[in-house]
C-alpha cells in the first residue's frame, strides 16, 4: 500500500458505491435548483420565479400554535385549517402580478429580501428521478426583509418541497413553509419563501 492509500484509510476515506455517487449527484442537482430559485427571488425576477412551480402547485404556510409538551405534535394547523398562505399557482401568479403593478401598498417601494436555505436533504435511497417522478425535499431557511429605513423582519423555519422531475430540471409541485413563530411579527407577508 502506498502512502496516499495509507493516509486515506487513516482519515476515514472509503470507496463510494455507484448508488452513493448517484445520490450525491442528484443531491447536488437539487441543491443547485433550490439555490437558483432563491437567487431568482432575491433578484426580484418574480415572473421567472413562477416558472419553478408546477401547474398543480400548493404553496402552503400553516399557522403555528403554542401547545403543551404532551401535545407538541399538534402545534401546526392541518391542511384544511387556517393558514397564513394557501395558494395554488393561479393565486400565486396574481400575488406576483399585484406586486409588479408598482402600486402595491405594502411593496412600494419594494422590500429588499435575502433568502438563505440550508440543511437540504431527502431520502438517501433515491438515487435517480425519471421524468414525472417526485421526491420530498426538506430544508431550513432564514429570510431577511428590509423595507424603507427601519422595517426589518427575520423569519426562520423549514420547508418541505415536493420536487417533480421535468426534463433536465425540476418543478415544485408542493411547498409547505413552517415558520418558527406562533404570532406573525412581520407587518405583512408580501414576500415569498
Amino acid at each position: 500500500m502506498g502512502k496516499l492509500e495509507d493516509s486515506r484509510q487513516g482519515m476515514g476515506f472509503r470507496e463510494l458505491s455507484a448508488d452513493r455517487l448517484a445520490y450525491l449527484n442528484l443531491a447536488r442537482e437539487i441543491e443547485d435548483f433550490l439555490y437558483d430559485e432563491m437567487d431568482t427571488l432575491d433578484n426580484r425576477e418574480f415572473e421567472r420565479w413562477l416558472t419553478y412551480f408546477a401547474e398543480d402547485l400548493r404553496y402552503w404556510m400553516p399557522m403555528r400554535k403554542n401547545m403543551a409538551f404532551r401535545e407538541h405534535h399538534k402545534d401546526i394547523t392541518g391542511p384544511d385549517d387556517a393558514a397564513w398562505i394557501d395558494d395554488d399557482k393561479a393565486l400565486l401568479t396574481k400575488r406576483v402580478k399585484q406586486i409588479l403593478t408598482g402600486i402595491h401598498w405594502a411593496e412600494e417601494p419594494l422590500s429588499r429580501v435575502s433568502h438563505i436555505i440550508t440543511n437540504i436533504r431527502f431520502d438517501k435511497s433515491v438515487t435517480h428521478l425519471s421524468d414525472g417522478q417526485e421526491v420530498e425535499v426538506k430544508s431550513g431557511f432564514l429570510v431577511h426583509r428590509n423595507r424603507l429605513e427601519t422595517e426589518t423582519d427575520f423569519l426562520a423555519g423549514r420547508r418541505v418541497d415536493l420536487l417533480r422531475r421535468s426534463g433536465d430540471s425540476f418543478l415544485i409541485a408542493r411547498r409547505t413553509i413552517i415558520i418558527d413563530q406562533s404570532v406573525l411579527l412581520a407587518k405583512n407577508l408580501t414576500f415569498f419563501f
